[in-house]
């Protein structure tokens, strides 16, 4: 049972998995513990070393003290799960998170996004509300204790036909819920009820996937499909039969998808030429488009397919993917390089693939101004003119960026 301090916490956590795989992190929804992944730890472990933990409030995790309307906050959960990476020396992680967990994976990857290498945001929001009904659920918990709301929640966590067809575990979850501390449950509602995290989500430059069940009543799916579109690049897919706890309910479909997005972004190492393939083609993707990438593979003959082969690995999965900037870092330098070369063709491409990777156009025209300064003016001023041409063919798509 191990624990350790993380952002000043004492913090429940287990680390399972091959000591020299990729590390995948799991966070979990308000009112539950660790054990909510239980059912999707042997798919998950037999590719990730998969580190899983107890929320601040919740489980075996320390509790600190809350106030009659001050409690956690999306930056203390983020600080929790950077503190913990730290203590357990790990650089980077993919991300998944559930519910609350989400919202947490969703300001980490803001925050700190040469940490986060993919994000799976499951049953969750950047704006989870209104406030009114965490004010609601707040008060009735002060007053009746969280037991009082056991059997409301447990409609909104499950579908009716798991709640009918899995009687124990049903009593199990209910348990579960009801006895986490009660300042750790109230802690963390008004983190969800003060948080709104739809602005930033722009920001995230992590290859994203969104994941709901379509009974899902407490993010549903027309919520989360909103958020996908919020994220420059993300998926969006949606799990049958579950409501708001797919790793429960339909933990073979979850493990399969977050398998299917993650291992693209991961070299093992007993195939690093095909995994940087992989990866490359995943990332080319997610920066470029879809669109881009078939055309230029269904393009590609003898001549010079071994080439796209070579940048896919070398620029892509190679360079791309490196830990030390995050991808729209990237894709400002990379603007600012193909403008000073004069590489016109690549950087209108480039300057496309902005609506992917989160560059504004207030941050190209400082790139610019930086070519003016450094690279020469008529130089600066052809890319200017180049830059506008693909915004307003962007602009007339519909694609504004």
């Amino acid at each position: 049972m191990p624990f350790t301090t993380a952002n000043g916490l004492t913090v429940h956590y287990d680390l399972t998995g091959p000591a020299n795989a990729p590390v995948l992190l799991l966070a979990n929804s308000i009112g539950t513990t660790l054990t909510v992944w239980d059912a999707v730890m042997p798919a998950l472990t037999a590719r990730f070393r998969v580190l899983r933990y107890d929320m601040r409030g919740h489980g075996l995790s320390a509790v600190p003290a809350i106030g009659a309307d001050s409690g956690y906050s999306m930056d203390d959960l983020a600080d929790d799960a950077l503190g913990l990476l730290d203590a357990l020396g790990i650089a980077r992680a993919h991300v998944c998170g559930l519910s609350i967990g989400g919202m947490m994976a969703q300001r980490l990857a803001v925050k700190a996004p040469e940490r986060v290498d993919g994000l799976i945001l499951c049953d969750t929001a950047g704006l989870i509300g209104p406030p009114s009904i965490w004010a609601d659920r707040i008060a009735a918990i002060r007053a009746n204790g969280l037991s009082s709301i056991a059997d409301a929640v447990m409609t909104r966590w499950f579908t009716a036909r798991f709640r009918e067809n899995n009687p124990d575990p049903l009593r199990g979850y209910v348990a579960m819920l009801s006895r986490t501390p009660q300042d750790g449950y109230i802690g963390c509602a008004m983190a969800i009820r003060d948080a709104d995290l739809r602005a930033d989500n722009a920001r995230i430059t992590a290859p994203t996937l969104v994941v709901v069940g379509t009974e899902d009543l407490a993010t549903p799916p027309d919520l989360a499909r909103a958020l996908a579109e919020s994220i420059p690049g993300a998926r969006f897919v949606t799990l049958p039969d579950a409501a708001h706890i797919p790793c429960v309910e339909q933990p073979a479909a979850l493990s399969r998808l977050i398998l299917d997005v993650l291992s693209g972004l991961s070299v093992p190492a007993e195939m690093p030429e095909r995994g940087l393939y992989d990866r490359g083609m995943t990332v080319r993707r997610a920066v470029l488009g879809d669109a881009h990438v078939d055309r230029s593979t269904a393009r590609a003959s003898d001549f010079d397919r071994d080439f796209q082969e070579f940048i896919t690995k070398t620029a892509w999965g190679s360079i791309w993917t490196r830990p030390g900037l995050d991808r729209k870092t990237r894709s400002l330098l990379t603007i600012g390089m193909l403008a000073a070369l004069g590489k016109d063709g690549e950087f209108k491409l480039h300057i496309r693939a902005t609506r992917n990777t989160g560059v504004s156009r207030d941050e190209v025209k400082e790139i610019l101004m930086q070519v003016a300064v450094y690279a020469g003016v008529p130089t600066a001023n052809h890319a200017i003119a180049l830059a506008r041409a693909v915004y307003e063919e962007m602009d007339a798509e519909g694609n504004v960026g």
